[in-house]
């Protein structure tokens, strides 16, 4: 069955079925008229942004969208049974020991970038601690130097701020200072008594995590989903077994960029078991509330969201453990902020920019690449909502960090909104931005 051919006359018969006519539709979807009259023809197809608005303005419970073709995201098909075995990634090789390092560059070089990185950030103090944060809570004395000189506490200092660096640079700068540092903490292992070992250990799988989330920040599926699978073999042979259900949550982000709703909702359903720490739990609700988004079931997504929201409000109550924070911890309000994002996949961009309006100012300041993730799905809202003139001036203060940051999962957004902004090409706020946009959709390489 050709699903495409039969989206025109099912959104014609529903169309007809509200009372609604062409123009007024147009007007509703902030479409013109003619470009929906080639799409009820069959003459063009609709994209999947517009096949979700559709399905909302006219009440279709998803079924409209299912007719619409779909894609993935930037193009690249992705697959998430594990990760790749040998040396498939262009960012990885696996050396004789299966260490995973980045391309181009041998283990002496990258061994003393790392005993460079130690010195550096965590004992020298480059990388100043986020505003706000006590000496203490950053890992760090007054003269720079880690409160705590054992290696746990050194790398655990060292651990934030590759974090913070995260935020505002290129991911594949941090890859081989993440992965020198996670087998600088797994030989330490080796070597340590077994109090330790487990620390080591625990902390060289939260090394791992989030050097998957910097591989697929690069654009590289296949060396993510590597990083998390080896994450979750070190946490559990330090006796973390909670890591393994976290490693649903990310595997189900490559799917979702992915454009895949169903796989996005299958695996997540395992990391939502009761003895679960509240936090993974409430990340989990929170991916099943985007795949049920990105499927057009608002009812699932939304009882998914307030579910994130107890859950991860009970989390932010119990959190005293001094232990790295799983995904993003830099959002004031992470359930609202996903609200947003869910309403734009549902179809909803003007309640989708209502709410991303309150939560972005919210965010901090040095959060870079949080700022530009989420600022342009609120400039995303406000171009479908049809404001764009806002939307390009909300665009045009995040793109030359998006050229910094050469985020894969960003740059699938600034596509979207330039597809968006293609609608409204002559208008003049949508002209003076092109050079930014395909700046931050092509940028220079280095």
């Amino acid at each position: 069955m050709n699903t495409s051919s039969e989206f025109g006359p099912e959104l014609r018969r529903r169309r007809l079925a509200a009372g609604l006519t062409l123009t007024r539709l147009a007007e509703l979807l902030n479409y013109s008229k003619g470009h929906l009259s080639k799409i009820e023809c069959g003459r063009k197809v609709p994209p999947p942004d517009l096949a979700r608005r559709c399905d909302a303005c006219l009440g279709a419970g998803g079924e409209l969208e299912v007719l619409a073709p779909s894609g993935t995201a930037n193009g690249r098909e992705t697959g998430v049974d594990g990760g790749p075995s040998g040396d498939e990634s262009p960012l990885l090789r696996v050396d004789r020991d299966g260490v995973r390092w980045p391309g181009g560059l041998g283990r002496r070089q990258l061994l003393a970038a790392g005993a460079t990185s130690v010195l550096g950030l965590g004992v020298a103090g480059i990388g100043a601690p986020r505003p706000g944060d006590s000496a203490v809570a950053a890992g760090v004395m007054s003269d720079g130097a880690p409160t705590d000189l054992a290696p746990v506490g050194i790398f655990r200092a060292q651990f934030d701020q590759m974090r913070l660096l995260g935020q505002s640079v290129d991911p594949v700068l941090l890859l081989p200072m993440l992965t020198v540092q996670t087998h600088t903490l797994r030989e330490l292992a080796v070597q340590a008594a077994t109090a330790e070992r487990t620390e080591l250990l625990t902390l060289a799988a939260r090394y791992a995590e989030y050097a998957g989330w910097m591989a697929q920040e690069s654009g590289d599926d296949q060396s993510a989903l590597w990083w998390t699978a080896r994450a979750v073999e070190l946490a559990e042979a330090g006796g973390d077994r909670h890591l393994a259900s976290y490693a649903l949550v990310r595997r189900a982000l490559v799917t979702f960029y992915a454009g895949d709703a169903s796989q996005t909702v299958e695996l997540v359903a395992a990391a939502q078991d009761g003895r679960l720490p509240p936090r993974i739990r409430g990340l989990a609700a929170q991916r099943e509330a985007q795949g049920h988004a990105l499927a057009g079931d608002r009812t699932a997504s939304f009882r998914s969201l307030d579910r994130a929201r107890e859950l991860l409000a009970r989390a932010a109550a119990d959190d005293g453990t001094g232990e790295p924070v799983l995904g993003t911890g830099n959002l004031a309000d992470p359930a609202a902020m996903v609200t947003g994002w869910c309403l734009h996949d549902l179809g909803h961009p003007a309640q989708a920019a209502e709410v991303l309006d309150r939560e972005c100012p919210r965010i901090p300041p040095y959060a870079v690449r949080s700022r530009a993730r989420y600022g342009l799905r609120r400039s995303l809202a406000h171009a479908a909502a049809g404001e764009v003139e806002h939307a390009c001036a909300l665009a045009a203060e995040l793109l030359p960090s998006v050229t910094v940051l050469r985020s894969a999962t960003i740059t699938t957004d600034v596509a979207r909104l330039a597809r968006e902004l293609t609608r409204f090409r002559a208008n003049r706020a949508v002209l003076d931005l092109q050079p930014a946009l395909a700046g931050a959709l092509h940028p220079r390489q280095p």
